[in-house]
């Protein structure tokens, strides 16, 4: 790269959660740009998270986030060729127009054929939970309709068999895409979504180990965002000796269970502080005593009130909560979630419900088990402990300011490197 000129570095997510906008975001933030020219590519630009920034915004298409969650729920196929291929032509037209040193993605499957087509050197942000190098006893089974069918023991019995099928299923449209130009298959849906030149984990290996890990596959650290948002009037009306937990299921948790978290928080007398992230109302006057409710709150400050925290069960709020010592309680839906979850879960740091068949009492039953047993919030502060050692977004500035020294123009192709992984 001529170092004469800013690094043109270019973050494009798939804009279908919070979270991945989130956390390329503060990825980007943590450049320096007097010496980084920062482009960002996204469906959307929410000013919650955009605020006070001078990136570059590109709008490109994504498909719509009630589409992906309707297919998640239905167990479909998230992306077609056809739809891989509209990805494909626009970021090729971005890269020709910005000719980006770097293109740092997350979750956009289709940098895998634009990056490697346009020799773009790619860095692919995702959890360690999907490298194919994680140590694990096999991968959990999420909620699908066939679970509702059959039940969660019995479709047990056949996830493990049917999963290499699943999984070859959810890659063809890359694979096949690929083929078009030429690219030699990538493999299956891990090897797909932690493909790239360099594949960086904001996780810490304490949590999420793996082994034989290849040069070109790092950890950063927890990538952690919090809400820059002002604290409710409620705030400081609450009660400084009463339990507390902090709730939000996210931008694509299951949100119809709220009622019955809030439900379970009245019945074991605790104080919840409730944020919905704009996704429902609810009638504050219908609310149990020492229940408040919000759209946004800094989740950090919420979290660090609180005796334990409620999410999705996603690395998002989980991580959060690790940071802040406090044990997660994870309504798990997707199987992302139910990866992060599992995780927790058997580091000790957390409960894990299925959100599919969560009902009342059994949301109770888990949350009285988290607030009262020591033993969730001593696990949960010895991860606290492990995450203060890392610092992610000061972890990727580093990494790029060494991969560009290195002379990337002078690295060979991604497909070859794809290739000879």
């Amino acid at each position: 790269m001529n170092r004469a000129r800013p690094g043109r570095i270019l973050f494009v997510c798939e804009a279908v959660t919070l979270a991945q906008v989130v956390r390329l975001a503060t990825l980007a933030r943590a450049l320096d740009p007097a010496r980084y020219q920062i482009h960002f590519a996204s469906a959307a630009f929410d000013e919650l998270i955009f605020r006070d920034t001078t990136f570059h915004r590109h709008t490109l298409y994504s498909l719509d986030a009630a589409t992906i969650d309707a297919r998640v729920a239905g167990g479909r196929r998230l992306y077609g060729e056809r739809t891989l291929a509209r990805y494909v032509s626009e970021e090729r037209a971005l890269f020709a127009a910005i000719r980006p040193d770097v293109v740092v993605g997350d979750l956009r499957l289709s940098l895998a054929v634009s990056a490697a087509v346009d020799r773009v050197p790619y860095a692919n942000l995702i959890n360690a939970y999907w490298s194919p190098f994680a140590v694990r006893d096999g991968f959990p089974l999420p909620d699908h309709p066939i679970v509702r069918l059959l039940g969660v023991e019995l479709a047990a019995q056949h996830f493990g068999k049917a999963l290499p099928f699943v999984f070859a299923h959810f890659a063809a449209p890359v694979n096949a895409l690929r083929a078009t130009y030429g690219l030699p298959e990538l493999g299956s849906l891990p090897e797909i979504l932690t493909g790239g030149d360099q594949t960086l984990f904001p996780d810490v290996p304490a949590l999420i180990p793996t082994r034989a890990l290849p040069p070109y596959q790092q950890y950063l650290g927890p990538v952690l965002w919090s809400p820059p948002v002002a604290l409710p009037a409620w705030w400081d009306r609450l009660d400084p000796e009463r339990p507390t937990i902090y709730v939000t299921l996210g931008s694509s948790g299951r949100v119809n269970l709220l009622p019955q978290v809030i439900e379970a928080a009245g019945a074991l007398g605790l104080q919840a502080l409730v944020a919905t992230a704009g996704r429902t109302k609810i009638n504050a006057s219908a609310l149990p005593p020492h229940v408040h409710v919000t759209d946004y709150l800094p989740g950090h400050l919420a979290a660090r009130r609180a005796l334990a925290v409620v999410s999705n069960g996603g690395s998002t709020t989980g991580y959060q909560a690790l940071a802040e010592g406090r044990p997660v309680l994870g309504l798990a839906f997707n199987l992302d979630q139910y990866l992060a979850m599992t995780a927790i879960q058997d580091a000790g740091a957390g409960i894990l419900v299925r959100a599919g068949n969560a009902e009342a009492t059994g949301i109770r039953a888990a949350l009285k088990d988290l607030v009262e047993r020591p033993t969730f919030l001593a696990a949960a502060q010895g991860l606290a402990d492990e995450f203060r050692r890392w610092d992610g977004p000061a972890t990727f500035a580093a990494w790029l300011d060494r991969f560009l020294a290195s002379g990337v123009d002078d690295r060979p192709p991604a497909t070859v490197r794809m290739a000879a992984s």
